[in-house]
């Protein structure tokens, strides 16, 4: 899509073809563009049970995507339709303002395609998706947490830099761009539909650009009447409700879901419930889904289930609830994966209650040595004067 053009969704001019790859399991695949989507569908199996959950819970385990999250799917159909568009020409520069996995995705794509690549990343986001980045060969450039229009913010910096060089660097744009939704409503939502041969009751999704959400949405709601559609937002961000902004330079962890502006491909009329997710269950469920099923998944797979926590609540073993797990554990290896950064962020009481169920040693924590170093030195300092005191 031209810059400044305004995207028209669920009307690509490809079609279906737009998002088809080869069947993998028959074929030799061309580039590692042609393995991204088709992921699995899982049943989930333990969890449920332990949060006594009585639905059936299914996840679509985006994080299986060959750059670990949801995002390839944007980053190679916009790259697509930039060259079949004529916007793109051989030497030609793609810069992407994204919190790291729409830049994963469309540096993957770049790197395929022989494209230059360079990111303009909040300072909040993982290392490690800067070094998957430098991997790729993009260039980071790290920016401030800004209000979204400042100067310095990550989408301003990225577009006065393609101001700069207009005929050769492109900002493709995944907060406009209509390959962000039509990649989950020709994909995405597409093999929710199959994949559970269309009984699904409820479909949730963490949200962030909200492109997911709006493909995933409008698919399921063409094909099976009645699905429930849940919006996980995090407390701080405004996705849920515009009117409700959060206290001047409040924050959060999680990273990749949440926005301080609604962007143009977020339609938030395609939400029947929304959810706020809190940093704490946020990781304690990531952590869970990773020890009892086996899946590697990040922190905002873990807000997702929150989200399923708390809108089936009330389901029965008839339903059939399908949540979007985005990306895997790879992006925060040093960060909710860690327990000395959970500790450190004040999620100390989490890392606890987790020990104690594994039966493990439940080591201390920092502020309980302090305290207690603290308490040694008083009652030291008391015994020293009591012995002065009989001299």
């Amino acid at each position: 899509m031209a810059a400044g053009a305004l995207p028209v969704f669920f009307q690509h001019p490809l079609g279906e073809s737009c998002v088809a790859v080869p069947d993998r399991s028959t074929t030799v695949l061309s580039s590692v563009l042609e393995a991204v989507g088709n992921t699995p569908c899982i049943e989930l199996q333990r969890v449920p049970k332990l949060l006594g959950l009585k639905c059936r819970v299914v996840a679509k385990c985006e994080f299986l995507n060959p750059g670990g999250s949801v995002k390839d799917r944007i980053g190679r159909l916009m790259l697509l339709d930039a060259e079949r568009e004529g916007l793109l020409k051989p030497g030609d520069e793609l810069i992407e303002p994204t919190s790291g996995n729409t830049g994963i995705g469309l540096s993957m794509a770049a790197a395929a395609k022989g494209y230059k690549m360079t990111i303009t990343m909040p300072t909040k986001m993982s290392a490690e998706k800067e070094r998957a980045l430098n991997a790729l060969g993009a260039k980071v450039i790290r920016t401030p947490m800004v209000d979204f229009d400042h100067p310095d913010s990550l989408i301003s910096v990225a577009w006065r830099m393609q101001k700069e060089h207009p005929e050769t660097r492109h900002v493709l744009d995944q907060y406009k761009n209509s390959g962000n939704p039509n990649a989950h409503y020709y994909g995405t939502g597409e093999e929710i539909f199959r994949q559970t041969g269309g009984k699904v009751d409820m479909v949730v999704m963490g949200t962030g650009t909200g492109g997911t959400m709006t493909g995933v949405a409008k698919r399921l709601k063409e094909k099976i009447p009645g699905v429930q559609v849940v919006g996980v937002d995090p407390v701080g961000s405004i996705l849920a409700d515009p009117a409700k902004p959060p206290p001047p330079g409040f924050s959060y962890h999680v990273e990749g879901i949440g926005y301080d502006f609604i962007p143009h491909v977020c339609e938030r009329g395609l939400v029947d419930v929304w959810v706020k997710s809190e940093d704490a269950e946020s990781f304690k469920y990531a952590r869970m889904i990773q020890r009892h099923e086996g899946l590697l998944v990040g922190g905002s797979s873990g807000s997702a289930f929150a989200g399923v926590v708390a809108a089936a609540k009330d389901l029965g073993p008839e339903h059939t609830v399908v949540v979007v797990f985005p990306d895997s554990i790879r992006n925060y290896m040093a960060k909710f994966a860690d327990d000395n950064w959970m500790v450190e962020k004040g999620f100390s009481d989490l890392i606890t209650e987790e020990r104690r169920a594994l039966g493990g040693v439940v080591k201390p924590t920092y502020e309980a040595l302090e305290k207690e170093n603290g308490a040694m030195k008083a009652k030291i300092a008391a015994l020293e004067a009591e012995l002065a005191a009989r001299k």
